[in-house]
């Protein structure tokens, strides 16, 4: 089981590599990637999380489970939607379960990216799903949930991380 990598950790703020390779190696990723976030009890996570800086996540979210290698988001629906939010690589110190702050994302987007065969996928998205879609798409920019906070509020949640 690969262990989920926490903030401060520099692969979780280095922009993930394209995946060129879909082989076994790939499928395997995948699964391991699956394992890990239903053992840290997720729904979702990002191949840096892991440790690995491709371009992959996997989700179980919304009634839809799934992965996305290369994944391209576009916004469809632009409106705010403030609700909580919280990662599996930002643990509280305490817990060691994630913490969670109301975090901006947008209503609805659209997800381009291929399968584990290199087949084409796209998904429309609105709800959990698409905040899901946002907070994986950005780990793999190397971005984390609380980039998009206030600077006090991300000040307070990185006060309780480890």
């Amino acid at each position: 089981m690969r262990d989920i990598r926490v903030v401060g950790d520099p692969v979780l703020r280095t922009p993930a590599e394209p995946v060129v390779d879909f082989d076994r190696d790939l499928r395997r990723l995948i699964d391991e990637m699956f394992d890990a976030m239903y053992a840290a009890q997720g729904v979702g996570l990002a191949g840096p999380q892991i440790g690995v800086s491709k371009r992959v996540f996997v989700y179980d979210c919304s009634n839809r489970k799934g992965h996305l290698i290369n994944p391209v988001l576009t916004v469809d629906d632009d409106a705010e939607v403030l609700d909580e939010e919280g990662c599996l690589s930002v643990p509280g110190r305490e817990t060691g379960t994630p913490i969670y702050a109301r975090t901006p994302r947008a209503a609805g987007v659209t997800v381009r990216g291929l399968d584990r065969l290199g087949r084409p996928v796209q998904i429309k998205a609105r709800g959990l799903l698409a905040r899901c879609f946002q907070h994986e798409t950005d780990h793999l920019e190397g971005m984390l949930y609380v980039d998009r906070l206030a600077k006090d509020a991300a000040r307070k949640v990185l006060l309780q991380a480890p």
